[in-house]
């Protein structure tokens, strides 16, 4: 009878054994990979985990850098920033030997937001072309595995690749076109992290800290408190009601030669990655502190609308965001670049009030009020109803030119007109422009397609009646004048969803959608009385 025990017990004390073996194996943070780009001309933390009290040794080139695990586990070395010509390799020495490959330095971008980021080259205009001719060997991607997190993990899923026709189809297109012209102008390898994840809005990618220690956030707590109390009773219709009946509408559509309906989303949980904290737990803290040269953001489409951190509170949230961000790589002016949400849905005929173009303001207000802020406008490249227009090249091409002109410090015209002053001159409003560039010009879009005649300006008086309003241009300046206004007092450009408008400057740069004036908006909270 003991006899027939003692496999098993020597099995169990040979795992034991094991155990703290395999533990004490030297492990890379996730985000350190062959053909992976670091970040030059600036500190380098190389960082993994071990056996408590092990020693770890990190060489590059002809550095050295030592460290111990601690307590947790973790240990991280720092190095000065390296000259190394090439590709190198990267050794991380302790209880075993870890050798990366085809490591190059240059510079790192981060790239986040929401679908619009996270849309592939497969999907844009003219993708076979632009997927044949993507061969960048010292462009380097890395697709972030989406994760949403209830505490801030360590965990990195993904792994670095060269760029090619092979490798770029499922990698952020906007990423990859603002990464192509960054390495095409600058020679330089570029490394490209695509962290995104669609629909989700900007308090979703901001610390529970910072969104806890500010009251005017208290709301959105409230809010998902009550959506998860209720969860459990939602999950059930779901599961009992929702899914049979999609199930068989997609039997009658099948019956009927018909295209099946979607499968219907499940009701947002604590698990759900719109959670305040839940992407930033899971998808940006993993990568601190690995050194990035800036970030990119395209997002705001689930921020647009009015309500608990709906498009007036974002010109707050993002900006609080960045800065959030920022403190904890321990980069304080690090550039963050935002793309202006595109036009989007239909072209109204009258003036009036939109939430998409008041989260526009918030983005342009974001941009010239947070230092080292970046806005590339795209109100001429949507597609109407199409919440995701194909042309992502110009967008990347809008952020690179940021990037250069700032960043890179390049002689270059970066921004289109942004408003910057006015003047009544009786029956008529004067505006004032910085980003000139060339002088200011009309262009022919989508949604303007004459470009002899200035569109898209609305002029009010005291009343604060808007109407359509002439406008010209007169030398750096745009003259703007109606009829039925005799006394203006305020003017707005391209203030809708899908507007008309055709501002440019000579470098075909758009101009930003703005407003002259602060009055009440139908999305902005009432005052406190």
């Amino acid at each position: 009878m003991h006899r027939a025990h003692v496999p098993a017990v020597a099995l169990v004390l040979c795992l034991l054994l094991a155990a703290p073996l395999a533990w004490a194996d030297v492990t890379l943070n996730g985000i350190f990979t062959d053909n992976m780009v670091l970040q030059r001309e600036m500190p380098v933390a190389i960082y993994g985990k071990a056996d408590p009290g092990e020693q770890v040794t990190v060489t590059i080139g002809d550095q050295s850098k030592a460290a111990t695990a601690g307590e947790d586990g973790k240990w991280k070395v720092t190095f000065e920033p390296l000259a190394v010509e090439g590709a190198f390799e990267v050794k991380a020495v302790g209880n075993n030997e870890i050798v990366l490959t085809n490591v190059v330095l240059g510079d790192v971008w981060v790239c986040s937001g929401q679908s619009n980021m996270a849309f592939t080259v497969g999907g844009v205009r003219n993708a076979p072309e632009e997927i044949a001719a993507a061969d960048y060997p010292d462009l380097r991607l890395f697709n972030f595995a989406r994760k949403a997190s209830l505490e801030p993990t360590d965990e990195v899923g993904g792994q670095w690749v060269p760029c090619s026709s092979t490798t770029v189809r499922g990698f952020s297109a906007v990423g990859y076109f603002f990464g192509r012209k960054l390495h095409q102008e600058l020679g330089v390898p570029i490394g490209l992290i695509n962290t995104s994840w669609g629909g989700t809005p900007a308090q979703a990618w901001t610390s529970l800290e910072k969104l806890q220690a500010d009251p005017e956030y208290a709301g959105i707590f409230e809010q998902w408190e009550q959506m998860i109390a209720a969860w459990p009773e939602a999950m059930r219709k779901y599961n009992e009601e929702t899914i049979p009946a999609w199930e068989k509408k997609v039997e009658e559509a099948k019956a009927a030669g018909e295209t099946p309906p979607r499968k219907p989303r499940p009701p947002a949980g604590p698990d759900s990655p719109s959670r305040p904290a839940n992407l930033f737990n899971g998808m940006i803290y993993p990568l601190i502190p690995f050194a990035i040269k800036g970030a990119t953001w395209y997002q705001g489409e689930a921020n647009a609308r009015a309500g608990v951190c709906g498009a007036w509170q974002y010109r707050k949230l993002l900006s609080d965001m960045i800065t959030d961000w920022r403190d904890r790589w321990g980069q304080s002016d690090f550039p963050f670049l935002i793309v202006q949400l595109a036009n989007y849905t239909k072209v109204v005929e009258q003036p009036g009030e939109a939430a998409w173009a008041e989260l526009r303001e918030s983005q342009l207000l974001t941009a010239l009020n947070t230092p080292g802020c970046g806005l590339a406008v795209t109100i001429d490249v949507g597609e109407g109803p199409d919440i995701h227009p194909k042309d992502k090249q110009t967008v990347g091409l809008r952020l690179a030119l940021w990037a250069l002109g700032t960043t890179y410090g390049r002689d270059t015209v970066y921004s289109g007109p942004i408003y910057k002053s006015m003047d009544v001159e009786g029956n008529k409003i004067r505006l004032h422009f910085d980003h000139v560039g060339g002088g200011l010009t009309m262009q022919a879009n989508e949604n303007a397609p004459d470009p002899s005649k200035l569109v898209g300006f609305q002029i009010a008086g005291e009343d604060e009646q808007w109407v359509w309003a002439n406008a010209s241009i007169d030398g750096d300046t745009v003259v703007v004048t109606s009829d039925a206004v005799p006394a203006p007092v305020a003017v707005r450009y391209a203030w809708a969803a899908n507007p008309i408008c055709n501002l440019y400057n000579a470098e075909g740069l758009p101009a930003s959608p703005f407003r002259t004036d602060d009055w009440l908006l139908s999305t902005q909270p009432e005052p406190e009385q």
